[in-house]
């Protein structure tokens, strides 16, 4: 893990994403997160075994380049976006959707 989450491990995580991609890795025990633009794979898997109190298995990490959004004549940037893939252990689970 690196200096710079080593206190402030939830800060890492900004959110889960649901796409439907991610609906069907499921399935296959793999969550995909939002994360911070600036944290590595140690500090991912530091903070879903912390946060979520579950074993990793492994991470992919996708960095796409910033999109260019027109609005009439003005233009601008998306906001940087980096995605996660966490696969889980066998029997291990996060509970995305609370039930009522």
């Amino acid at each position: 893990m690196t200096k710079k989450f080593q206190d402030r491990l939830s800060d890492v995580i900004r959110r889960p994403l649901i796409t439907e991609k991610a609906t069907n890795a499921l399935e296959l025990n793999q969550y995909t997160f939002e994360v911070d633009p600036r944290a590595e794979k140690p500090d991912i898997k530091a903070a879903v075994e912390h946060l979520f109190d579950v074993r990793v298995i492994g991470i992919s990490t996708m960095n796409p380049p910033r999109r260019t959004r027109r609005i009439g004549r003005f233009s601008g940037k998306r906001s940087q976006v980096k995605k996660a893939v966490v696969r889980l252990a066998e029997g291990n689970t996060i509970q995305l959707f609370p039930e009522s």
